[in-house]
């Protein structure tokens, strides 16, 4: 299902934004030039015998001490991608939507967020994103919110001085 006929389907406004095919979510916050804190990833979770996406920022990682906190179990694990692929087959590799529900599957979504307007995210493929109201986007996904996300350290250069 192409997320962009979803939301049509659901009368929810949204932009398309196209852009080069990025290879993560931070990239492509670069690329369409937001901040990453806006940008919404989805990471496709495996907890006990069922599946969640957990959706977050795209400068942060999943804490799975705090998820397993938030869903009350602590037999979690990140799905492979073989098993996203199973589940996601109409996506690109890469390219994870945060909407959970068109899949069958429970969204929690950290309340990191919600602190913004508008979130931006990839639709089904890596070169297209779309971005719309982070209300409406509650509204019609209906995840569940926690905190359970951490901010990925920014990488340092090499401040190593060379001898001579």
């Amino acid at each position: 299902m192409s997320i962009r006929d979803y939301l049509q389907n659901h009368l929810i406004r949204f932009e398309v934004l196209l852009h080069r095919p990025a290879p993560s979510a931070a990239r492509m916050a670069e690329t369409v030039h937001v901040p990453g804190r806006t940008v919404a990833k989805g990471v496709l979770i495996q907890a006990g015998g069922s599946y969640v996406l957990a959706v977050l920022p795209a400068t942060h990682r999943v804490d799975l001490d705090r998820l397993g906190s938030l869903l009350g179990t602590d037999a979690l694990r990140i799905a492979t991608e073989t098993e996203v692929m199973s589940i996601f087959a109409d996506c690109e590799r890469g390219a994870l939507p945060p909407f959970g529900k068109p899949y069958g599957l429970t969204s929690i979504v950290d309340a990191s967020l919600a602190a913004g307007s508008e979130i931006v995210f990839v639709a089904n493929t890596r070169h297209e994103g779309v971005r719309m109201r982070f209300r409406d986007y509650e509204s019609l996904e209906t995840p569940i919110r926690g905190r359970f996300a951490s901010m990925i350290s920014p990488r340092r250069k090499n401040l190593t001085r060379r001898a001579g």
